[in-house]
């Protein structure tokens, strides 16, 4: 596949799954939104419907990577070239961006509603610091909408949880069968794939909000430090570094057990 294939298929299709992951997230979260208070449930199918959607898109033509910790463990299986990874990260991150940016616009009503009503303004804590390393930052009301954090602020642990989380996710994907050497997963493995999100957000998803993804974490996270959203609160720029250290360790780790294992 050429440069402009890998950069319109991950751009796009990274945008669509944040878009719609986002989205859901916006849904569940903001006050003045008829899905509000849908629940877990309706958060981790919409992640996966989410996956089902961008990958499907951008399948045939980029080959639907739309995670670096993929990117990373496709190259390490041998199924992409080294010299495309900058490409497909660069592209990731860009389509995360260009989703979340997305999800503003599709819920900047709600956004403006839920950040100046008072009984959400009320709930929220005076002080922006850190109280302790176990404790959740004092962030604004809406980051989670565009980025994932602990219940347990345990940097260890939060690791752990990701890596274990994106092994399951990227080896999953690599014994599939389905990555036709690095040409693409076919409508099949776009729907199995979403699945296996699904199911790691059930049962691997509650520590940190399993991010799974660097970009998906990242991407967001610079559009909500960017965005002019009153009462926004802080970015957690101190957690920040977790969800992009441990998919990609996870990502290389299922890259050799897929060559340990399966070769």
């Amino acid at each position: 596949m050429s440069s402009s294939d890998i950069f319109i298929g991950e751009t796009i299709g990274t945008a669509i799954l944040i878009l719609l992951g986002g989205g859901v997230c916006a849904a569940v979260t903001l006050k003045a939104s008829k899905a509000k208070d849908a629940g877990w449930l309706a958060i981790t199918f919409g992640w996966g419907f989410a996956v089902l959607t961008g990958a499907y898109l951008a399948g045939g033509v980029s080959g639907a990577h739309l995670n670096p910790a993929v990117t990373i463990g496709l190259a390490i299986e041998g199924g992409t070239k080294w010299s495309n990874v900058p490409l497909y990260l660069g592209s990731q991150l860009l389509g995360a961006i260009i989703g979340a940016i997305l999800v503003w616009l599709t819920y900047m009503g709600q956004f403006k509603a839920h950040l100046t009503d008072p009984e959400i303004l009320a709930a929220q804590p005076a002080d922006e610091g850190l109280v302790d390393q176990k404790a959740a930052p004092k962030a604004g009301p809406v980051l989670g909408i565009f980025s994932t954090g602990p219940e347990i602020r345990n940097y260890a642990q939060n690791v752990l949880t990701e890596v274990i989380a994106t092994v399951v996710l990227v080896l999953a994907i690599l014994t599939q069968g389905l990555n036709d050497n690095g040409n693409g997963i076919g409508v099949l493995g776009a729907l199995i794939t979403a699945l296996v999100v699904v199911g790691i957000g059930l049962s691997l998803g509650g520590p940190t909000g399993y991010a799974i993804n660097p970009v998906r974490d990242l991407g967001p996270r610079i559009v909500h430090s960017l965005l002019p959203l009153p009462n926004k609160g802080g970015s957690d720029w101190t957690y920040a570094w977790v969800p992009i250290v441990g998919p990609l360790i996870g990502g290389a780790i299922a890259g050799g057990l897929y060559n340990l294992a399966f070769k």
